[in-house]
């Protein structure tokens, strides 16, 4: 039989997909990011009430996320990896769970910890030989997908077929459930009219060199970063995502990709945030590769790549460097995402940069990010044995190789000024210095 028939024998409405593969006590895996295949969910939300104690095993999803309703309780429950905006309240009154990974183990997890009954993914058209491509979320739903009993599809053609390690045969599809949807659109492209950020990203950029490949988290920081890239020549990139801005640094020559030790030539990362504009141009894109997340977020990957640059976010730095970027306290925030898998990486690159970066205040500056101790609670996601380089809007210093007395005095030099008498105070009264 050939490919073309075998799609339409496993064609079928969203509604009788979900009827049929989903069964009370069933572990779902649902495709995230800008990706949530919202035919497939929605007819789940509409089932609900006829199944108890659907898991839905996932990372971060952009947009509405009705699955999370309270008056869903006990038919459908959240397992994220990652906790986003849409899951942070129902996670927080105990109706959605949070089960902390590091970002290039999460697919693995499916394949051993967490077995998939069910598979929810978004694909693009299949190309001339049957094969259609996960597209923008490659990273994290190929290996869960692989692994589930049933596979069930979105194949949409508005989805972009990109390159790299990110096909999916129909033969290995069980059902098939065509929707053309615009999807999800993600805003991290754009400058930031906040003088304290922009000196943040002013004080990274002076630290990347010619040649480095960049690694950039979710957030302001990151993405700002990139507008003051642009006198930078052969930058490339080897990131878990990447967004609008990249498109922007290719188009003027400055991403080329020429100095990478590994797929030299290629962006290469696990998944895309971003417009509409930006899934337009990935279509086909053979600069473009994206691949697995536990090969594109091994440290021992990164760590082969030359210069490789790793900035990322935080939430507070204690004085001896332990960096608390997934909790507020105890209050469960978002995750442990990628930022040890390549602050880590880059520190094993020759000539890498494992940045975090971070204002040096909160609440509208009345609250020191820069502490002699953490919250009480508060997750350390960033140890102190790994922590490199850190920066505020005054200022960038490495920890490595330094004392706890070096690292507490450079630290309270990069804290707000109006804070770093108190933090002297307390250093000392810690014996720090």
């Amino acid at each position: 039989m050939n490919w073309q028939a075998l799609y339409s024998e496993k064609r079928t409405t969203a509604e009788d997909a979900i009827a049929e593969t989903v069964h009370s006590g069933d572990r779902i895996f649902m495709t995230g990011n800008c990706s949530v295949p919202r035919a497939l969910t929605d007819a789940l939300v509409a089932y609900a009430p006829y199944v108890e104690n659907v898991e839905i095993a996932q990372a971060l999803s952009v947009g509405p996320a009705p699955w999370n309703d309270p008056e869903l309780q006990g038919h459908l429950r959240s397992n994220t990896m990652f906790i986003g905006h849409n899951t942070r309240k129902a996670v927080w009154q105990g109706r959605a769970d949070y089960t902390p990974v590091l970002l290039s183990e999460f697919p693995l997890m499916f394949k051993h910890q967490l077995p998939i009954d069910v598979a929810l993914i978004h694909t693009s058209l299949p190309d001339e030989k049957g094969f259609c491509s996960y597209s923008i979320e490659t990273g994290l739903t190929k290996t869960a997908a692989e692994s589930a009993k049933c596979i069930v599809a979105q194949v949409n053609p508005q989805m972009p077929y990109v390159m790299g390690d990110t096909l999916i045969h129909v033969k290995d599809i069980d059902h098939i459930v065509e929707a053309d949807a615009l999807l999800d659109e993600f805003a991290m492209g754009s400058s930031t009219d906040d003088p304290v950020v922009e000196k943040i990203a002013t004080h990274i950029a002076e630290l990347i060199p010619d040649g480095a490949t960049l690694q950039l988290g979710i957030g302001a920081i990151p993405d700002s970063v990139l507008h003051y890239l642009e006198d930078k020549q052969e930058l490339g990139i080897h990131s878990e995502l990447f967004s609008d801005g990249v498109k922007r640094l290719v188009e003027k020559g400055v991403i080329t990709g020429a100095r990478k030790t590994l797929h030299p030539g290629k962006i290469t990362a696990g998944f895309v945030l971003g417009s509409h504009e930006l899934y337009r141009w990935l279509d086909r894109n053979e600069l473009v590769e994206l691949h697995r997340t536990e090969y594109v977020n091994d440290p021992c990957i990164i760590g082969h790549n030359y210069r490789q640059v790793a900035i990322n976010g935080a939430i507070e730095v204690d004085l001896t460097g332990q960096v608390c970027a997934d909790s507020i306290g105890p209050k469960l925030y978002s995750g442990v995402g990628g930022q040890m898998d390549f602050i880590y990486g880059a520190s094993r690159s020759e000539g890498g940069l494992p940045i975090i970066a971070l204002p040096s205040t909160a609440k509208g500056g009345t609250m020191s990010r820069i502490t002699s101790m953490l919250k009480q609670g508060a997750g350390v996601v960033t140890s102190r044995n790994h922590v490199h380089w850190i920066i505020t809007e005054f200022g960038a210093v490495n920890l490595y190789g330094r004392s706890i007395r070096e690292r507490a005095k450079a630290l309270i030099g990069i804290a707000h000024p109006k804070f770093r008498d108190d933090l002297t105070q307390q250093a000392k009264a810690l014996d720090y210095i």
